[in-house]
């Protein structure tokens, strides 16, 4: 026997398609859930939904699989059959996490889950302790980032379906990694969306950059916030997911008494409780409100950590100097951003903002550095510029070192995304696969006319031929040559001293002294006997050793030193060993 249920408010009568029958429904409820239960109904059957007298089946908004697509029928699905083999697993602490981003179709040659398990050895050895997943929701076509989402309770048949994802969650448990998600939650996708012909899942009350907004405060809205919540608590109860990271949580426009992400913390915890278990939640936010990650009991959100856009940008703008003036970089560019950023998470805490033309952020004060989590790169940054270039396709292979060995070495948490560790030479590009001939061209076009005005047209890889897709996989065997060898062992030492050095990955912000010189274009980082120096500019700069300071690892061979100074050549990292007794006698400018 199945039951049978959907939210369905607006609808007269309702029928299940099931087989070659057609079954009537009970309700409308007062909540506006129907209901029915059949006999007879298996895993791997079939079935849909049939709205008052349109005979057109339409998948289950909450179905479980998708096998022959978002349009296609839904399938039943028991989550309680797949044979787990990670019962002693609570997750990894997440003190001293180095999350990895990264996309499971171009992560491995397969593209699936199961591709992408060959290489969780090499996650592990790496020093890795968090593998974020890109979104895996079902969309319509084959290849895309995954933001386009529509039938969020399924798993993406490509990639292997749900119990693909299983398969992957339990042999990255085994290997001592925890999995993050990346859900999606202020959007559907443009084709295959089916879920307002059931419901108000989207007012025309408040307008996002996809459309109109997921209602989240108007009437239905109770039902809407519940699907995404059931949604949230379906992958960390089901497929054993440890965290998620919420896509762009700033365009959740929620004038409820009680913020929808504040909903979904509570509820997360109230399940991790059941559980025993303690989860990871991450929101990605342009909105630099510490509020998201302020305790609930603090009027705050209760979220884990958010992403940190503004060090990246920070960061950026230093090593790359070729697009001053294009969008929100034009807000940056010195190093006392860098500073600030590292000091205060936020560069923009309060202040007035030349891109935005308006004052911009609030102070993050109180708050430890777990709260925020640092990235040189991630999908965004990479794939949304025209060719996909890698930061070090931008500004080398040394200034990349550098970037790294910063974003390693502060007191944030640290985010990798897939194969910048190797300097990886293959770009990540934005691909999509729509099945219309009109929306594949007018991805194409607009795709070309979004940067013709940074001098590009004919040279943008068309997002819907698969080339592109196939181009943005990962190149495995470049782990063991020359430059792209070197450069993970450069982040696997990183890796290594921050994750066996309580200084580095302890989150405090008090005891992390910084001072910069921007005529020099320098860095100078501490944290209790740890001490990093970084040149950022174009000419060799000295800097006084400490007594008793000895080198401990350098992006480059080619330094300098004697018993009282160190000269770096141009951007160039190096961290330095300073006993207890000079750590007392240290200097900040």
């Amino acid at each position: 026997m199945h039951r049978f249920g959907v939210w369905a408010p607006r609808a007269q009568k309702m029928s299940v398609k099931f087989g070659d029958g057609k079954f009537a429904m009970e309700g409308p409820n007062a909540r506006g859930w129907w209901k029915l239960e059949l006999k007879d109904c298996d895993c791997g059957d079939r079935y849909a939904f049939l709205l008052d007298d349109d005979e057109t089946p339409y998948p289950d908004p909450r179905s479980l699989r998708q096998p022959e697509g978002v349009h296609g029928l839904s399938e039943l699905y028991d989550h309680s059959v797949f044979a787990w083999h990670d019962q002693l697993w609570r997750g990894a602490p997440k003190t001293g996490a180095v999350l990895y981003e990264l996309h499971i179709g171009t992560f491995s040659k397969e593209g699936t889950f199961d591709g992408a398990i060959q290489h969780l050895d090499y996650l592990r050895d790496l020093g890795i302790t968090h593998v974020e997943l890109m979104p895996v929701a079902a969309w319509a076509g084959n290849q895309g980032w995954g933001y386009d989402g529509v039938s969020i309770f399924a798993t993406h048949e490509a990639y292997g379906g749900p119990d693909g994802l299983k398969r992957f969650v339990d042999a990255c448990h085994a290997r001592g990694l925890s999995v993050i998600l990346d859900v999606v939650y202020n959007h559907f996708g443009p084709v295959g969306n089916y879920t307002n012909k059931f419901g108000p899942y989207l007012t025309d009350h408040h307008k996002t950059p996809w459309g109109n907004a997921v209602n989240l405060d108007e009437a239905g809205s109770d039902e809407v916030r519940r699907f995404f919540v059931d949604n949230a608590l379906m992958w960390l109860r089901d497929y054993h997911i440890d965290g998620l990271r919420l896509d762009a949580v700033h365009a959740f426009i929620d004038l409820s008494a009680v913020h929808f992400l504040e909903q979904v913390s509570s509820e997360v915890e109230r399940l991790g409780a059941t559980l025993g278990r303690e989860f990871y939640l991450i929101a990605e936010s342009d909105l630099n409100d510490p509020r998201i990650v302020r305790p609930r009991e603090a009027q705050g959100y209760g979220m884990d950590s958010q992403w940190s856009d503004d060090f990246h940008h920070a960061l950026f703008t230093l090593l790359y100097d070729k697009e001053p003036g294009r969008a929100y970089y034009s807000d940056f560019g010195s190093v006392g951003d860098l500073h600030k950023a590292l000091k205060h998470a936020f560069v923009y805490d309060g202040q007035y903002s030349q891109y935005r033309r308006r004052k911009h952020g609030r102070p993050a004060e109180g708050l430890a550095a777990h709260h925020f989590i640092h990235f040189d790169q991630n999908h965004d940054q990479v794939g949304n510029r025209a060719l996909g270039e890698r930061l070090e396709h931008l500004v080398g292979i040394d200034a990349a070192r550098v970037a790294i060995g910063i974003v390693l070495l502060a007191p944030y948490v640290p985010m990798l995304f897939m194969g910048e560790e190797f300097a990886a030479s293959t770009p990540f590009l934005y691909f999509a696969d729509h099945e219309d001939e009109e929306m594949r061209k007018a991805v194409s076009e607009g795709r070309k006319r979004e940067f013709s005005a940074f001098g590009f047209w004919d040279e943008v890889p068309n997002p819907e031929d698969v080339k592109t897709f196939e181009d943005s996989k990962l190149d495995w065997s470049e782990v063991e040559d020359g430059k792209h060898a070197e450069m993970l062992s450069w982040v696997k030492a990183l890796i290594k001293l921050r994750r066996s050095t309580v200084s580095l990955n302890d989150g405090s912000m008090q005891r992390l002294r910084v001072s910069t010189d921007d005529v020099r274009r320098t860095l100078v980082m501490q944290r209790d006997e740890v001490r990093v120096l970084v040149n950022l500019g174009r000419e060799t700069q000295r800097f006084d050793l400490l007594q008793q300071e000895g080198l401990l690892l350098a992006s480059r061979f080619d330094l300098s030193q004697d018993d009282t100074h160190i000269e770096l050549p141009p951007m160039t990292l190096a961290v330095l060993h300073c006993s207890e007794e000079t750590m007392d006698n240290r200097e900040v400018q």
